[in-house]
């Protein structure tokens, strides 16, 4: 066969990508497939993100593979070595021979005549830059959620008056020496909750600067249990034990949380008032928010407690009036002096690796698509998108959506058959944001991201024991797919038809 028309494409070769081609090898061995990584070197995020102390900010037996066991005592891990994880994972399966580096999507276009998508991408390497055309049965996009070639930085009042370096997090040089400089910080999202204390080592000083603060929860960094067991047990038994225990208690927290804000909250903000022991004032890290209507940051080790502690780190609380020669002027009139300022303020959303899709000839809108399951789309045959959890580890959900790929591809062998597509609910089903959470990266995308019904299947569940019933228990063959050969004209009419049922539906609910 042609080495550029296979069964499945998966987009992105980091976690989510190198793990789907786990899964198709173990569950779908006949199939071949092919993965586009528009970087030079696997790992995705985990490969993007250079700045100092770039961390895991979930525990690694629950952020790794279900498949392949976590051994390093850091629960909480350098991006290093998560990038190394990812790469061991792909040399030992052989799936780092399947991946090609250098390969941005831009355009994917499905026939229903063919059963085929015939995707296009741009190829970067020491030759140049040219255009690539590959064709598949199955895309899967394993491209994460946001720009990789350009993150969020709210436009500031004189910025250009600065006479220091301004950095973006996304962006980090490798020569900038920070040693014995002034740093200010700009955030308070898990960026900057790992950069601060990390930079304090070196610094003369670093003041984080936040609009308003978040909640943080002190975890421990190494796993001492995990070590003892594997003198006793196998490696695999031990990472079962540890991913369900590190897996319940983040379920125990978030449900809790939501069940009893009051005491979660009281409970949260009563540690970190241990942890300062009255080295600054609580209200910098007391939120206006529920706890988990934003997601939570991790302070391994209360390193970031400690550096305010030491008088190494401040934090303050304000907003930005204008950045001067020397530095930022605040709202409050206060100034502060730096040399360096690190613009942690956050990502640019993006699905699909931003490539434009259209389904026989007809452009889909795919910020006003519908999911099924969190995985696939009405209306758009042949496609499945991961995305992870906002309140637990990414690669819980990475796995079961792979699975339930290689689920699908089995039925779909099983009855000969070479499409599917979820058919449009139309407008019996309410539509409100794929994502819902008061984060601001999330909010600015809310015309960006695709759209959830109100009831399920239509629904991207933030639970992992509702996806774990209708992703690996739950029929595949359910009333609300359509499985067909090549040549009946389905597709065209089901894209069509999710267009119209877009056009004529319900307004959005966003509230």
């Amino acid at each position: 066969m042609n080495n550029d028309d296979v069964d499945v494409l998966i987009v992105g070769a980091g976690l989510s990508g190198v793990g789907a081609a786990w899964h198709l090898r173990d569950k779908c061995p006949g199939k071949t497939f092919a993965l586009l990584e528009g970087r030079q070197r696997m790992g995705g995020t985990w490969d993007l993100f250079r700045y100092p102390g770039v961390r895991s900010d979930t525990d690694m037996y629950t952020l790794g593979y279900k498949f392949k066991p976590w051994k390093s005592t850091q629960t909480i891990a350098d991006g290093s070595l998560i990038r190394s994880y990812v790469e061991e994972t792909a040399r030992e399966a052989g799936i780092d021979q399947h991946i090609r580096f250098g390969h941005k999507v831009t355009h994917a276009s499905w026939s229903s005549e063919t059963a085929r998508w015939t995707v296009r991408a741009t190829h970067t390497d020491d030759q140049g830059t040219r255009d690539v055309t590959l064709r598949c049965n199955f895309l899967m996009m394993c491209s994460g959620y946001y720009s990789y070639d350009q993150g969020f930085t709210p436009k500031f009042e004189g910025r250009d008056r600065f006479q220091g370096q301004i950095v973006h997090p996304q962006f980090w040089p490798e020569d900038l020496d920070y040693t014995g400089k002034r740093v200010v910080v700009i955030g308070s999202g898990a960026t900057a909750i790992t950069l601060v204390p990390s930079m304090a080592d070196k610094a003369a000083h670093v003041t984080m600067l936040q609009r308003s603060p978040t909640y943080l929860l002190s975890v421990p960094r190494a796993d001492r249990i995990s070590p003892w067991l594997r003198r006793f047990l196998p490696d695999q038994v031990v990472h079962q034990a540890a991913r369900l225990a590190f897996f319940s208690a983040q379920a125990a927290v978030y449900q809790g949380s939501k069940r009893a804000p009051g005491i979660a909250r009281k409970a949260l903000l009563a540690g970190v008032q241990k942890q300062l022991a009255g080295a600054s004032s609580m209200r910098h890290f007391t939120p206006r928010y529920k706890p988990w209507d934003e997601r939570m940051c991790a302070v391994p080790d209360g390193d970031m407690f400690t550096a305010i502690r030491e008088g190494r780190v401040s934090v303050v609380t304000d907003h930005i009036e204008t950045f001067t020669e020397t530095g930022l002027r605040l709202a409050s009139g206060q100034e502060l002096e730096a040399d360096i300022i690190i613009t942690a303020t956050g990502l640019e959303l993006r699905l699909f690796g931003g490539m434009d899709i259209e389904v026989d000839g007809v452009p889909q809108a795919m910020n006003e698509a519908l999911t099924y399951k969190g995985v696939m789309f009405a209306g758009v045959p042949n496609l499945s998108l991961t995305v992870g959890y906002t309140n637990a580890s990414w690669t819980l959900r990475a796995d079961l959506v792979a699975e339930y790929v290689c689920r699908l591809l089995g039925r779909m062998d099983a009855q000969g058959v070479n499409q599917v597509v979820a058919r449009h609910p139309g407008a019996r089903v309410g539509v409100r944001p794929m994502l819902e959470m008061a984060s601001g990266y999330v909010a600015r995308a809310k015309d960006v991201l695709p759209r959830q019904g109100d009831e399920s299947p239509w629904q991207l569940p933030q639970s992992y024991r509702r996806d774990l019933r209708a992703l690996r228990f739950d029929r595949v063959d359910d009333a609300h797919l359509r499985f067909s050969r090549a040549g009946a004209p389905r597709g065209r009419q089901d894209a069509r038809a999710a267009t119209r049922a877009r056009e004529t539906g319900p307004a959005l609910n966003v509230g």
